[in-house]
């Protein structure tokens, strides 16, 4: 595609040359009918709503969009886009939710509408009652195809096309500023370097409000002209085998998914729900939006290899929100590329080889940069570029590095216009603005990143450095009664002002009967023994009590509010 156009120029393109090839499919599960909607359809149904958008609101307006996964969420979605209004994908609230950021984002982004289904099907009356308060109408979504004269289509690169407002795992949501330049340009790099095509369809449960639920796995494939298949992010939860028999059913080539859906794949498996099933069309299985973990892969390709799922589909990747989405990743067919380094030279900040076998921890790396992207490794108290060995603050640069955060200028100066710094006066750096993306890493000879965890979670115990996600996988591997991916490892400073370290684990219900006492000291000892560290407190859970982010992510900041609050579901033997 030669020059710059829109999405929703690229999506008219479509529309004109196959007007009756789908665009999207609802998969609602193995029972239900799928639900449909052409590129003609997508193209005239968006293109309609816009026109009415633009009676009701001015360019550069924000609109909320609360859907469940549904076809009418994408044609809200375009109809933004074509009308100049900034859509705001939100995460309808769910009943007894104890964690809502809608009240912040409603707050920050100051929404003049709020676009849902025909039936208001809006869950509670918490989130109706806060639209309400801050003057937000509603209107209805329906399925009219009418086209009536057509909005202008054309955009400028830096005209912002929708507010992707981060998880939230360390901080409150913030609205990030994705422009149609960055959009489509990181489309572009998505598609060259995993050398994807018109044919390549997608399936996908990951909510639309999310980075890679929206990009990846819908707009990735409209961009191509290739097929999105959506399924609902609860149909996946309770039967994760779904999503590999509709990867065979719909001949897809692409699928994405955050690292513990992997996990869950393993955990859930039954051979009588594989029966039939042909994994061997799966050519990328992107993995991201967490940390990767290499004895994840190693199951995942045991477990489905005699399905005919080939090991080198998987594709570690790495992204944020504030560079649109992907930053790194290896190319299709490409073998996942791991390195066996020293735990005590991680805990000093060092990438360096073991001394002995007890002392080896295998790291996953996430590809190299996509093209039109820059990544450097910076050590975040000096500024300048980290030395070979060391794990710095991962700085990205590029076309696809999004405008800054909505409405805060200081914060956005801060994470979107770092500098790099030169220790000596004839140093060649590549000049510019750098994203500060406050996750720390290492990039080898060959340009490969290997992604280490979160300065904000980062423990300094004695001088030594202690990842959260090391110590959390080595928890739920001391005990049957503790799930992977259920625990969250924090520090908090005590009176006489030493850094002490907690972890509170959620405890599976099939081990109702297992003493607490029994699981805490295999804890105790995994850990001193692994990590020579000494937990202040062990708290069990009950399930489903730890909050996450809707990618999955543990939200290890808000656990210890709830510790240091006393608001925690404990579980009692």
């Amino acid at each position: 595609m030669q020059g710059f156009l829109s999405l929703p120029e690229i999506v008219q393109r479509h529309a004109t040359a196959r007007p009756d090839a789908y665009a999207v499919i609802m998969d609602a599960g193995p029972t239900a009918p799928c639900l449909t909607l052409s590129y003609g359809s997508l193209y005239a149904r968006s293109a309609t709503l816009a026109k009415e958008l633009q009676t009701r609101l001015s360019p550069g307006d924000r609109a909320l969009l609360l859907f469940p996964a549904s076809l009418e969420f994408v044609v809200s979605y375009f109809a933004c886009l074509m009308a100049d209004i900034v859509a705001v994908p939100l995460m309808p609230p769910r009943r007894n939710s104890s964690h809502d950021a809608s009240a912040a984002i409603i707050a920050d982004c100051q929404p003049r509408l709020a676009l849902t289904l025909p039936e208001d099907a809006l869950p509670g009356t918490m989130l109706r009652a806060r639209l309400e308060e801050a003057r937000v109408p509603q209107i209805g979504v329906g399925s009219s195809s009418e086209l009536a004269q057509s909005p202008s289509l054309e955009k400028g690169r830096s005209d912002i096309a929708f507010l992707q407002y981060t998880s939230g795992s360390t901080s409150l949501p913030k609205g990030v500023m994705v422009s149609h330049g960055n959009l489509v340009d990181n489309l572009e790099m998505i598609r060259a370097r995993l050398g994807n095509h018109a044919g390549s369809t997608h399936v996908g449960w990951i909510p639309h409000y999310h980075d890679m639920g929206l990009i990846m796995n819908l707009l990735q494939p409209i961009y191509l002209g290739a097929r999105s298949v959506i399924m609902k992010p609860a149909g996946f939860m309770l039967r994760p085998l779904n999503w590999l028999r509709a990867i065979q059913n719909h001949e897809a080539e692409v699928a994405a998914a955050p690292n513990f859906a992997y996990d869950l794949c393993v955990e859930r498996f039954r051979p009588d729900q594989m029966e039939g099933v042909d994994l061997s069309g799966w050519k990328v299985a992107v993995n991201g939006a967490e940390p990767v973990r290499a004895a994840t892969l190693a199951r995942f390709a045991k477990t489905f290899a005699p399905y005919g799922f080939d090991a080198n589909a998987m594709q570690p990747s790495y992204g944020l929100a504030e560079a649109t989405l992907m930053v790194t990743s290896a190319g299709r067919g490409a073998p996942v590329r791991k390195r066996t380094v020293s735990a005590a030279g991680l805990h000093r900040g060092l990438i360096t080889n073991p001394e002995r076998t007890d002392d080896a921890r295998e790291i996953v790396g996430c590809g190299s940069p996509v093209d039109g992207v820059s990544v450097a490794i910076v050590n975040p108290d000096t500024l300048a570029k980290a030395q070979p060995a060391e794990i710095g603050e991962i700085w990205v640069q590029g076309n696809s590095v999004a405008q800054g955060y909505w409405c805060r200028p200081q914060e956005s100066a801060s994470v979107f216009e770092a500098q790099i710094k030169s220790l000596f006066a004839d140093e060649a750096l590549q000049k510019g603005n750098w994203l500060r993306t406050g996750d720390l890493g290492h990039l080898d000879d060959d340009g490969e990143l290997y992604v280490i965890g979160r300065m904000k979670d980062l423990l300094i115990i004695r001088g030594v450095n202690h990842y959260p996600q090391d110590i959390e996988m080595t928890v739920a591997e001391s005990h049957p009664a503790l799930p992977r991916d259920h625990g969250a490892v924090f520090g908090f400073i005590d009176e006489g002002g030493t850094e002490r370290v907690v972890v509170v684990h959620e405890v599976a219900r099939s081990q109702r009967r297992t003493a607490s006492r029994d699981i805490i000291a295999a804890v105790r000892a995994a850990v001193v023994h692994n990590h020579d560290l000494a937990f202040h407190e062990v708290v069990l859970v009950q399930p489903g009590s730890i909050p996450k982010t809707t990618s999955g992510k543990i939200q290890r900041s808000l656990t210890r509010q709830r510790w240091v609050d006393k608001t925690l579901e404990l579980w009692a033997d």
